[in-house]
């Protein structure tokens, strides 16, 4: 099953960017996924369990950082591929 998750990351420290380039960075090294950005949050597209295990991964590994926190908006298709998404 295809997925589409909306993330928005906020680190609750002084210097928040470097948190958030970083999370984006080690999700685009994944190959099997799809990561896209703007300036108020980060699409991923995939395989749902493909999606949700990488997630799992990087959230847990940017927990290591007290008082993070993650919004995400998950649903059950691939909305980049549906016309007038982009």
């Amino acid at each position: 099953m295809k997925t589409s998750v909306d993330i928005s990351y906020y680190p609750l420290k002084e210097e928040f960017k470097p948190s958030i380039k970083d999370f984006i960075l080690r999700l685009r090294l994944h190959n099997n996924v799809v990561v896209k950005t703007n300036g108020m949050s980060t699409q991923v597209f995939g395989e749902y369990i493909e999606v949700m295990e990488i997630l799992t991964k990087e959230i847990q590994s940017s927990f290591e950082i007290p008082h993070s926190v993650f919004i995400l908006k998950i649903i059950n298709t691939d909305l980049q591929a549906l016309p007038n998404f982009n």
